[in-house]
Formats: C-alpha cells, sequence, structure tokens
C-alpha cells in the first residue's frame, strides 16, 4: 500500500500522530476467540482486562476504546461489560494511556451520560474520552419509540453531545470551595441551570458531578459537520477513500482526524493471510466498513509513517488482540517512537494534552461579575 505524499502539513501532522487501539472482545474478526490465549469464559474476568490494558499502555499507545452496545452483537461470540465500567476498572491501574468508552446516545439519557464520564475523567485524572454511537436497535430495550430514520438519529445523538458539554460547564472551576473552617465547601455562584430544549429531550441542570479536570472529556464520533466533536474517526474500504474521508473532516472543522484501520499481522509461525484463512473458514470478516491491512509488521510501520503526513493519528482494531498486540508493541510502535512518528504520552498528562487540544474555556463563566 502506498500513499502520495500531499500539502505542506506533513511534518505538523507527525508530531501530532496519536496511536489508539480498540479493546473490546477478542478482536475484530468474529473467529478470533478461536485464537485467544485463554478460555473464552475468561473474556469477562478482570484479569484478562487488566493485561490488554497494561500492554497497551507500555507499548507507547495515546489511547484504548472500548467498544459496547446493549443489544447482543449479531456476529461475535460472548458477552461484555459496559463500556464505562470497563474503562473505570482500570483507571486506577494507569497513568498515560486515554481511555475512551463507546457510550450510545440514543435513548440513553444524556444527564446520566455526562455524570458517568465526568466521574471516569475523575477516576483516570483527566485521561477519559467518549466515542459517542448510535444504538438505534436498542429502542425496546430502552422502552422507547424507534427513531424514525438517519435525521432523527443524528439530531438525538448531536442534543446528547450538546447538552454533555453543557453540564460539564454548569460547574465552574472554582465551584468548589472546600474551606472547612468556615464551613463553606462550594459557592453556588458558581453553578449554572443549562435549561437545554431539543426535540427529544429537555435538560435543567446543573450537574450533580464538579467539572471535569479536563474542562470537558475528550468526544470521539464518526459524523463530522455539526456534530460538535473533538475527534473524527474516518476511513473507507481504499486508500483513496480514506483520504477523501481525511479530506471531508477537516474542511468540517473537526480538530483532529484519526484514521480507523483493521489490522493483522504476521506472527512466528503464521501469516497474515494463513490466519486470516483459517479464521474465515468459520466466519468471514467484513472488513468493507474500514481501511484493512494484513501482512508484515515492517509494512504497516511504514503505511502508518505514510499516513502520519495527513491524519492526526489511527485507532486499530487488531484481528485477534492476543496475537497482534505483541507483534505491534515489539516491532511497530518502537519504530514509529524511535523515528519521532509517535510520542509515547508523558505520565500524569490529559488526554487532551496528548491529543493537543486546548483544555476549553468555561461558557459560563464571563455571564458573572468577577
Amino acid at each position: 500500500m502506498s500513499i502520495e505524499r500531499m500539502g505542506s502539513e506533513s511534518e505538523v501532522r507527525k508530531s501530532l500522530f496519536a496511536l489508539g487501539i480498540e479493546l473490546d472482545g477478542e478482536g475484530y474478526h468474529p473467529g478470533a476467540w478461536r485464537r485467544a490465549d485463554h478460555e473464552p469464559e475468561r473474556l469477562l474476568g478482570a484479569q484478562v482486562l487488566r493485561a490488554r490494558v497494561a500492554a497497551a499502555e507500555n507499548a507507547g499507545f495515546t489511547f484504548a476504546s472500548f467498544d459496547d452496545s446493549i443489544t447482543p452483537s449479531a456476529t461475535a461470540i460472548g458477552g461484555r461489560i459496559d463500556a464505562v465500567t470497563r474503562a473505570g476498572f482500570v483507571a486506577a491501574g494507569t497513568s498515560t494511556l486515554g481511555l475512551v468508552p463507546v457510550v450510545a446516545a440514543t435513548y440513553a439519557e444524556p444527564f446520566h451520560i455526562s455524570s458517568q464520564l465526568s466521574s471516569l475523567d475523575y477516576a483516570s485524572r483527566g485521561r477519559a474520552g467518549w466515542l459517542a454511537a448510535d444504538d438505534p436497535g436498542s429502542a425496546r430495550t430502552w422502552g422507547a419509540a424507534p427513531r424514525v430514520g438517519d435525521d432523527e438519529v443524528r439530531r438525538e445523538r448531536v442534543d446528547s453531545i450538546e447538552v454533555a458539554r453543557r453540564l460539564w460547564d454548569s460547574w465552574e472551576d472554582d465551584a468548589v470551595v472546600r474551606d472547612y473552617a468556615a464551613g463553606k465547601f462550594l459557592n453556588r455562584d458558581r453553578l449554572h441551570h443549562v435549561d437545554f430544549i431539543g426535540e427529544t429531550f429537555s435538560v435543567k441542570g446543573p450537574s450533580i458531578v464538579p467539572r471535569p479536570p479536563q474542562g470537558q472529556v475528550v468526544v470521539f464520533g464518526y459524523d463530522t459537520a455539526g456534530s460538535g466533536i473533538d475527534v473524527a474517526l474516518v476511513s473507507g474500504a481504499t486508500v483513496a477513500e480514506t483520504l477523501a474521508a481525511v479530506r471531508h473532516a477537516r474542511e468540517a472543522g473537526v480538530p483532529r482526524v484519526l484514521v480507523d484501520l483493521t489490522v493483522a499481522l504476521d506472527i512466528p509461525g503464521a501469516s497474515a493471510s494463513e490466519r486470516l484463512a483459517e479464521l474465515d473458514a468459520d466466519t468471514v470478516a467484513d472488513h468493507t466498513a474500514r481501511l484493512h491491512f494484513s501482512g508484515s509488521t515492517g509494512d504497516l510501520t511504514a503505511l502508518l509513517t505514510e499516513l502520519s503526513a495527513h491524519a492526526d493519528g489511527v485507532r486499530l482494531h487488531l484481528a485477534v488482540i492476543d496475537e497482534d498486540l505483541p507483534a505491534l508493541a515489539h516491532y511497530v510502535l518502537p519504530a514509529l517512537l524511535r523515528a519521532g512518528i509517535a510520542h509515547r504520552p508523558v505520565p500524569g498528562s490529559t488526554l487532551r494534552a496528548n491529543l493537543r487540544l486546548p483544555r476549553p474555556a468555561n461558557r459560563y463563566a464571563k455571564e458573572l461579575t468577577r
């Protein structure tokens, strides 16, 4: 795979290049459980999750995402625990890895979503993200009427992101006082009603959780124009389609654009093609939604180096996490770090800082006379 370089911003892109990894399940391939390093029932155990998160952090990844849905997968075998719960569980045991759970904005109450994510940001000391997704098939689970059409689903998601941002700002940074001598712990003048009225819900506010350490949790998403996200995850069936998606997201004004990429690597004893053939013998994986790579670690390093001239980073979906993650950790990430393409997150830094996103000003602070 080769990509023609374009533009004069390639060096800037390299300095921003973030490395993300999806850690849900056993891998993107529905048959990945057949090649996992553990028995299937251990997938929901704490040890497997902790080990994978630790391996991703030690390798130098910028963030890990955790997919989720309230409805069962149509292809993958196994179950999952709520994504925010998983991210919160590993928060205290990590120090640099951003934690980005999927939380569907369809039907779920945005007040509760914002509170959960604020709490995750505190638990992780400023490393929380939110992949705002749609889960329109879950209407019956929530006891709600199904949304009609993509426009209605999108409207609810955009409204949910907006009200979450307002709720994060509903506490100013100095709202918590902690004046034990005076018995004063909260400055009520620094709390604000958000008074949001959308098409499907309204929220008065303020939040029940103080403003997150990052000011606002980093919002990831697939939609671009007018969606209110900080980071767009884009891809395409081909390199040309992927680069077009990157350009489209930049033109829409999204601050950061990352490429979603599925990966199957050559490992000792088996090539990527052999591994995929074995996995596909039972259930064939659908690669059409994302750019797909299969081959050697050296060729993947070259592809990521080329992508760094165009995008602000990648999120990797591995065929089999237990097999592909060690290959990434031993060969691909060290090469990118040595070349200065990527940078290992610094302990104590926030996810916003690692993505070169500024800490947002509080929208309500200017309303008061200081």
